[in-house]
C-alpha cells in the first residue's frame, strides 16, 4: 500500500506537469481545468494525489494503528479535499461573482494545503532522529512556510498590493503543490523503513536488579562440597 502512495503521487506529478508544460499559461494550476484539454490532466493529478493520501493511511493503520490515528485522520481530510476539488471547479480568474462551484473550490483546497504539512509533522514528531525522519519534518515545515507566503501573496489578501503578490502568487502555490507531493512520498518511504527497520528498541533500564531466576536456571546444580566439620565430629564419636 506504501508504493501505491507513491504511484498516486507519480500520476499527479505527471499529469499537473503535462498542464503546466503542454497548455497555455494560466495563474493557478486549478484554472488550467478551465481551458481547452485542461480538464482531464487536472482531474487526474487531483485524484491521483487524493490517491496517494488514502493509500498512506492505509499502510499506517496496517503498520502503526495506534500511534498515527491523528495522522490518517488529517491524511483522509486532504484526500477528501482533493476530491472535491476535482468534482468542483475552479471560478474564472478576474470574475468579481463567487459561484457555489468555486467557493467549495476554494475551500476543499485550503483544506488539504492546510492538513498535509500538519499530518507530515504528526507522523514525524515522536520519531527517532533519523535522516528520514528528519527530512518528513523540513518538508512539513517547508511546505507551512510556503503556505504562509502564498496565502499572503494571493490577490485576495490584503497584503498583495504591498508586496506585489500578484506577479509570483502562482509560482508559489505551484511550489506549494510540489512541496507537499514530496511530503507524501517521503512520508511513504520513512514509514516503510520504519517497518523494516524501527527507530525505537527496547533498552534495559540502567541499574535494574538481575533476573535471579533466569541466572539461577542457567548456573546448573550447585557442586557436592563433601562432608562438613560437624559431620566429621559426629564420625569420631560414633567410633
Amino acid at each position: 500500500m506504501i508504493w501505491g502512495a507513491v504511484a498516486g503521487a507519480l500520476v499527479a506529478v505527471f499529469s499537473l506537469g503535462y498542464a503546466q508544460l503542454a497548455l497555455p499559461e494560466q495563474p493557478l494550476l486549478s484554472d488550467y481545468a478551465l481551458v481547452s484539454g485542461g480538464l482531464v490532466p487536472v482531474v487526474t493529478g487531483m485524484l491521483g494525489l487524493a490517491a496517494t493520501c488514502v493509500f498512506l493511511a492505509y499502510g499506517l493503520a496496517v503498520r502503526e494503528p495506534a500511534r498515527t490515528a491523528a495522522t490518517r485522520v488529517l491524511l483522509l481530510a486532504g484526500a477528501a479535499g482533493l476530491m472535491l476539488s476535482a468534482v468542483f471547479p475552479t471560478d474564472p480568474a478576474g470574475v468579481a461573482v463567487k459561484s457555489i462551484t468555486g467557493e467549495i473550490h476554494r475551500w476543499s483546497a485550503a483544506v488539504v494545503f492546510t492538513t498535509l504539512p500538519v499530518a507530515g509533522w504528526m507522523l514525524a514528531r515522536a520519531r527517532g532522529a533519523l535522516p528520514r525522519w528528519n527530512a518528513v519534518r523540513a518538508l512539513a515545515v517547508t511546505s507551512a512556510i510556503t503556505l504562509v507566503v502564498y496565502l499572503a501573496t494571493h490577490p485576495a489578501s490584503f497584503l498583495s498590493p504591498l508586496i506585489n503578490g500578484g506577479a509570483y502568487y502562482g509560482l508559489l502555490e505551484r511550489a506549494l503543490v510540489l512541496a507537499e507531493i514530496v511530503l507524501l512520498v517521503v512520508m511513504a518511504i520513512a514509514a516503510l523503513r520504519e517497518h523494516r527497520h524501527p527507530s525505537t528498541a527496547a533498552i534495559p533500564t540502567q541499574g535494574a536488579a538481575p533476573d535471579i531466576a533466569s541466572d539461577t536456571a542457567g548456573s546448573g546444580p550447585a557442586p557436592d562440597a563433601g562432608p562438613g566439620p560437624a559431620a566429621g565430629r559426629t564420625e569420631h564419636l560414633a567410633a
